[in-house]
């Protein structure tokens, strides 16, 4: 049937929030996409404009966290004049300021299958953005060495951060503590341990974050 002219048309990030809604008021994911616009009074082909699945949505609003991260951090006038470090630091820490913002989400998304290798299959399209990211600081750096056996490989450190970003995410999925100081704590540690291998001097970022972990009982 034929919309009357002027009829406005849904956005995709309304129906990221009808989504993420339904599934907190719901606590299960929507059988059928039918179901879902049905729900929402919106036509199922305006989904299909946008998703291809409920699994394409879920990778989607994983995706979404790292661009608007990403749009946070380049809003400050002084982040291109960073270093390579502090820029991985405020990356840590407005990601998880903004899943802290939608932690409820998280935590249901994270937790709906009891296997965790199929919750974190919606996070492949962040883990190709954040070792996109950590490969760009390292082609940064390596463009100041003269001599290709002091340049560092893209691949390792990039497969390193994305395996950092996720023991902070269990970190912080399990963090009681107010504010969730403990998970900063954790983002300052790691991210000088990594950025001291990547600089071939770790022992004693190493030790101390290892004191860190066990601390916690977290090791």
């Amino acid at each position: 049937m034929a919309k009357k002219s002027g009829t406005k048309k849904i956005t995709e990030d309304q129906i990221i929030g009808m989504y993420m809604d339904y599934v907190l008021e719901h606590e299960i994911v929507p059988k059928s996409i039918y179901k879902f616009c049905k729900a929402h009074t919106i036509p199922e082909e305006e989904f299909y404009n946008f998703f291809g699945s409920v699994e394409g949505l879920q990778a989607v609003i994983w995706e979404k966290f790292y661009t608007n991260t990403m749009a946070v951090m380049t809003k400050n006038e002084d982040y291109e004049s960073f270093s390579n470090q502090d820029k991985m630091l405020t990356f840590f820490f407005s990601m998880f300021e903004l899943l802290t913002m939608n932690r409820s989400y998280v935590l249901f998304a994270l937790k709906e299958h009891e296997n965790m290798l199929k919750n974190l299959n919606q996070l492949k399209g962040l883990r190709s953005h954040i070792k996109t990211f950590a490969s760009s600081l390292v082609a940064d750096a390596n463009a100041d060495k003269s001599f290709k056996i002091s340049k560092k490989s893209p691949q390792l450190y990039s497969e390193g951060t994305w395996v950092q970003f996720l023991f902070l995410l269990k970190f912080w999925m399990v963090d009681t503590s107010a504010g969730f100081e403990k998970t900063d704590m954790a983002i300052e540690k790691s991210v000088k341990t990594i950025f001291d291998i990547f600089e071939n001097t770790p022992l004693e970022s190493i030790i101390d974050f290892g004191k860190f972990l066990y601390k916690e009982k977290f090791a």
